[in-house]
């Protein structure tokens, strides 16, 4: 799993409890009914992430407006994929997981057609386990991307990620492990467009491993996160997808129903509603370029718009 200038047009929403749907597609809290099913966050919440930057300052973006809210927060971050986090909320030892619309969907149902916002969340609505939930998303989007430098692009002719298969046996790609096995991946990547690649190099999520590896030329292609700055600064091109492989990938709040009442519900619909994707690409940089803590990050971010 790919992580954009400070816009500010839509911050004076914040203060209200009960969003209305807007422009992006935000399923608005108004329709997804703010009672709490039976779930309660009077013990607390303990918010889990996955094991790269932008999960982990969505992590302390969630934790920081429950907090505003009244609910005691406790976050665990870096835990790793979502082999070990979907297993962790099941079973009680996190509460709630800032997740990918397209990404979530396909590892559950990796069979799934759905590529519309709005489609992906009745989808995941039928493909959750019990006892799991998503709320309303956000407008912040991430999506997985497939990065060749300038060089490689001129050199081989690629433009999309249909290009890769003229170049069948030739390249190598590096993402992290789970990539080689996902729909969004290596064997999408095969199903949809028949490429094969010479190797496989197993590294991390838009991390230095992958994208030092790109920049040293051992690895062709590197999956990238969309809001990595990075893209940018080192003019790597990004492949097209012509046949929509990859799906959208708005934020949205996994969370267990036991903890799914209406002061959570509330609370992470304000933030959905005011974070953008630009913004998050900041959020980004300053922890992976300037060196700041995720945590620190995004208590600033919450107390300048109005969230905490």
């Amino acid at each position: 799993m790919n992580r954009r200038t400070l816009l500010g047009g839509l911050f004076a929403a914040a203060s209200v409890p009960a969003l209305s749907a807007c422009a992006s597609g935000i399923t608005s809290l108004d329709n997804q009914g703010t009672t709490s099913g039976g779930g309660s966050s009077k013990g607390g919440v303990t918010i889990g992430t996955a094991n790269f930057t932008e999960n982990q300052v969505l992590g302390y973006l969630y934790a920081a407006v429950l907090t505003a809210a009244g609910i005691k927060t406790n976050v665990r971050p870096n835990l790793g994929t979502r082999e070990i986090l979907i297993p962790a909320i099941k079973g009680g030892d996190i509460d709630l997981l800032p997740e990918y619309q397209g990404a979530l969907l396909h590892y559950l149902a990796p069979k799934a057609t759905a590529t519309e916002e709005g489609e992906m969340q009745n989808a995941l609505t039928v493909a959750l386990p019990a006892g799991l939930q998503v709320l309303p998303y956000g407008m912040a989007e991430d999506s997985d991307a497939f990065a060749v430098t300038r060089e490689t692009a001129k050199k081989y002719g690629l433009t999309s990620l249909a290009d890769l298969r003229k170049q069948n046996g030739k390249l190598v790609i590096g993402a992290a492990p789970e990539v080689k096995k996902r729909q969004v991946g290596a064997v999408g990547l095969k199903d949809v467009y028949g490429v094969e690649f010479k190797e496989f190099k197993s590294l991390d999520s838009s991390g230095p491993l992958v994208k030092g590896a790109l920049k040293k030329g051992d690895v062709d292609v590197a999956n990238l996160f969309t809001t990595d700055t990075d893209i940018q600064a080192n003019d790597w091109v990004v492949l097209t997808d012509p046949e929509n492989l990859i799906p959208g990938q708005h934020v949205v709040p996994l969370i267990a129903d036991r903890k799914a009442d209406s002061a959570v519900r509330k609370a992470l619909a304000r933030l959905g509603n005011v974070l953008t994707t630009a913004q998050l690409t900041e959020l980004n940089r300053q922890v992976d370029k300037d060196k700041k803590d995720p945590e620190d990050v995004a208590n600033a971010y919450a107390k300048q718009y109005g969230l905490a």
